[in-house]
């Protein structure tokens, strides 16, 4: 491959710029409430426990806003188009990963179907985790051959929507309207992952015109998978020592 040239300041200060998103997050994903990776705010959720009928809007802001700052989306979403140059393919990838999500979500919440919010969590960080592994190439080595990522990414999506559902199920939504606000927050959260991609693709694009990405694509999955693993001991962490709840 034919590498562009191009006047700018040095590689190691490009390499460095390039992995700034990835920082962002990482550090988001670091000193974040640990607890409560699927935590609404609590402005929203007192909105949440407090109003009853139908309100399409805000529901919609709230989904969106949801998926913007869900860190642990964000990073899952960047493991799975790390290596992935189609749109075509982003485009399967992604949906199969909003089907899983949106479907969880929605219906955990409908037929109440409630789990540990720090299981459901440290789960979502081992997807974090295993989606490192894969683009590293260490199910190949390890396995001899390489799951089915598609089925892979579904599979994550469903956990991803637990983790929501599970906290909406704390905050007793009124059954007034339910459905309709259920279908206006998942459309908020598809606007949100849409916008979250926007971003990671530009990034991501800008990215892989340098040459250092194919030097450092390794080093930011591993740590990629080291914010997964703090992810996973935050949950973990809070499953034993938590106090309970009052």
């Amino acid at each position: 491959m034919q590498r562009p040239s191009h006047e700018g300041p040095p590689r190691h200060a490009r390499g460095r710029s390039a992995l700034i998103m990835l920082a962002v997050l990482f550090g988001s994903a670091l000193f974040a409430s640990p607890a409560f990776a699927h935590a609404v705010a609590e402005g929203d959720k007192g909105y949440i426990q407090e109003i009853t009928g139908v309100h399409i809007l805000p529901f919609i802001y709230l989904g969106a806003k949801h998926m913007v700052t869900g860190y642990d989306h964000i990073l899952f979403l960047l493991g799975v188009i790390f290596f992935l140059y189609r749109m075509k393919h982003i485009g399967i990838y992604v949906s199969l990963f909003a089907i899983g999500h949106s479907t969880t979500m929605l219906a955990g919440v409908y037929f109440n179907i409630g789990i540990n919010s720090y299981i459901i969590d440290a789960i979502i960080g081992l997807s974090v985790v295993y989606k490192a592994l894969d683009n590293m190439g260490a199910f190949q080595r390890w396995l001899g051959f390489q799951p089915n990522t598609k089925a892979a990414t579904l599979i994550f999506g469903f956990f991803h929507g637990f983790g929501l559902s599970t906290k909406i199920i704390e905050y007793n939504i009124s059954p007034d309207g339910l459905v309709p606000n259920l279908l206006a927050f998942n459309v908020g959260v598809e606007i949100g992952q849409l916008l979250a991609l926007g971003a990671i693709l530009i990034a991501m694009s800008y990215w892989r015109l340098r040459p250092s990405f194919w030097r450092h694509a390794y080093t930011a999955n591993v740590v990629m998978m080291t914010a997964g693993f703090v992810l996973m001991g935050y949950q973990i962490a809070g499953f034993f020592f938590a106090p309970p709840a009052a």
